[in-house]
């Protein structure tokens, strides 16, 4: 405990030792450095001068009790700051260390942690040369560390500052980025990793949201503290950087150096500093962890699932981002009604990224084995995002609702058949063929199960749908003209109209808008005004559907060189975007 840092070659010949992690104001990602990132210059964080801290703690009013180093020691918890300044003080004055002093600081921390913890970070927040030996000490001692992590994390999730109460009545407040420079120390120093696995979820998380916090919400106190402790050692002249090395470190100890790897050769550690793309990095590692198969996965993610139902609203987008990507991994019988209710409160988020991870949440969820009633539960919000959302989320609540009844024979209510019935049919020409068969095979579950009191009130909007249908039954895409195929097959039944079900059956679709028309003329205009907006698809085929049925070839005839075809038929798969209307 009283013996000098090792030199480098005593590094080499103790193959146990951790070497320091690298501090620089290199990028992280300067290249794939091996996990064991050698020191640049360990006696530039252990050696120097005493500094001068932000917050001097020495005056008359802390001179310690006669008794304080008797053999007894501290002889009462309100004597602990008091004793605590003074060795701080001692050791300042003093460039070698007391043995006998040290394990008297290191007894008096084991029974009083809180104090002591505080205390020291009171007296040397940007921890120097003598804070820095007393810190080493603690980390020689596994139990000590374990008693102290809890108080230092409490400063951690308090940013900037953290107040509370020693035993002596000092409230002074305790930086938050202060017990960062410590949780670097005690890694540094830390030989056994056995100390930090209770508290290292609480410990990442606080790091990754540390790493978060932009400039704007930065004090000019914490730059300042910043600046002094990056004076006094060669550190990274950005805290936040410094807090990707103290991530890294601890991924280390943790037993997790290929994550850190895997982070490294894809460029995770600087997407992890933008604060654009911070979300997207925590995604990253929630990935790299768990094909990892890390031990920490499944803690980390209960960790966020707490903090986001404490709605800490500062960082719920990165917590929402590792959250989801351990869903199909959590306990969905023991969380899922605090999951649902996370996810249901940020469904209407304005932030779009937020507003996708949330959905993406939903069709994990959906697929869920007993979380069918919890999200069905959701169906009204997620039918009206189909009005108000657009691009990849629409397809994201397609998914969801189809979930609900993809193999299942559960009746749709009567609202939410009628409004699906509304909605879906102008997605039939989504200028995006996933979403355009999602909402054509959903139109069709819809009228399969719709409850029968239902029936007779969805009917006026089944025959609104028949034209889009007929026409996107000619589309290039197979898999599209199939899906409308069907689905006229149901309205038709629904519809009781048998004459268009033979024709549907027979594939004869040049003759279905004739049928169409002979059998309701009373509705031929509110049809060619329908059918107007296809004479601009890009898709020819669809093109020549509508240019017949509205008059531009008698209904029944086919175009020169399409006598006898299905057009649509000749095509090839997978063909071109179509912009309906």
């Amino acid at each position: 405990m009283a013996q000098p840092d090792p030199s480098p070659t005593e590094l080499e010949a103790d193959p146990d030792a951790i070497p320091d992690i690298p501090l620089s104001d290199e990028p992280t990602n300067s290249g794939p450095a091996p996990p064991n990132l050698t020191a640049e210059a360990d006696t530039a964080m252990t050696e120097g001068t005493a500094d001068t801290d932000l917050v001097p703690r020495e005056s008359v009013n802390y001179a310690p009790t006669p008794d304080i180093f008797e053999e007894n020691g501290v002889s009462s918890p309100e004597q602990v700051p008091a004793f605590v300044r003074n060795v701080h003080q001692r050791l300042t004055a003093n460039a070698t260390p007391e043995e006998k002093l040290l394990m008297e600081f290191l007894r008096v921390t084991d029974e009083h942690p809180d104090d002591a913890v505080v205390t020291l970070l009171r007296c040397a927040p940007s921890c120097d040369r003598a804070a820095a030996t007393l810190w080493k000490t603690i980390a020689s001692s596994g139990r000590t560390v374990a008693k102290v992590l809890p108080q230092l994390l409490s400063v951690m999730e308090d940013w900037p500052l953290h107040s509370t109460s020693t035993s002596d009545g000092d409230k002074t407040h305790v930086f938050a980025l202060a017990a960062i420079r410590v949780i670097w120390e005690i890694l540094q120093a830390l030989q056994c990793p056995e100390p930090l696995k209770k508290y290292s979820p609480r410990l990442l998380v606080d790091l990754l949201f540390q790493i978060s916090i932009s400039p704007e919400q930065t004090p000019e106190e914490v730059d300042t503290l910043w600046r002094e402790c990056q004076k006094q050692y060669n550190l990274p002249t950005d805290s936040k950087r410094f807090a990707v090395l103290t991530l890294k470190a601890l991924l280390c100890h943790l037993e997790c150096e290929d994550v850190v790897l895997s982070m490294e050769r894809k460029r995770g550690w600087d997407t992890l500093l933008s604060a654009d793309t911070h979300h997207n990095a925590v995604g990253l590692l929630a990935r790299e962890m768990r094909r990892a198969s890390s031990p920490l996965y499944y803690p980390i993610a209960l960790c966020l699932l707490r903090l986001l139902t404490r709605e800490k609203t500062s960082w719920e987008l990165p917590a929402m981002a590792f959250l989801v990507e351990a869903l199909d991994s959590l306990d969905m019988t023991e969380w899922s009604h605090s999951i649902l209710e996370i996810l249901s409160r940020h469904l209407w988020s304005q932030c779009t990224e937020m507003h996708r991870l949330v959905l993406r949440g939903l069709v994990l969820l959906s697929k869920a084995p007993g979380m069918a009633d919890g999200v069905r539960s959701l169906t009204p919000s997620l039918v009206e995002l189909l009005w108000y959302t657009g691009g990849e989320l629409v397809g994201m609540v397609l998914s969801v609702l189809i979930n609900q009844v993809q193999d299942r024979d559960i009746p749709i209510s009567t609202p939410n058949a009628l409004r699906l019935a509304e909605l879906l049919p102008p997605l039939f020409g989504y200028d995006n063929i996933h979403v355009q068969l999602l909402s054509i095979y959903l139109f069709q579950k819809v009228m399969e199960l719709a409850v029968d009191k239902s029936k007779q009130l969805l009917k006026t909007h089944v025959i609104y749908s028949l034209l889009p249908l007929f026409f996107h039954w000619h589309h290039e895409n197979q898999d599209v003209a199939e899906a409308c195929q069907k689905a006229l097959l149901r309205a038709a039944g629904l519809l009781k109209r048998r004459d268009l079900v033979k024709l549907l059956k027979t594939e004869q679709p040049w003759r279905f808008g004739e049928c169409l028309l002979e059998n309701d003329k009373r509705r031929a205009v509110e049809y060619a005004c329908q059918a107007l907006p296809y004479l601009e698809s890009p898709q020819e085929p669809v093109q020549e559907a509508a240019l017949r049925f509205i008059g531009g070839k008698a209904p029944g005839s086919a175009l020169p060189g399409q006598e006898g075809v299905w057009p649509g038929r000749q095509h090839r798969r997978g063909g071109a975007v179509l912009l309906g209307p």
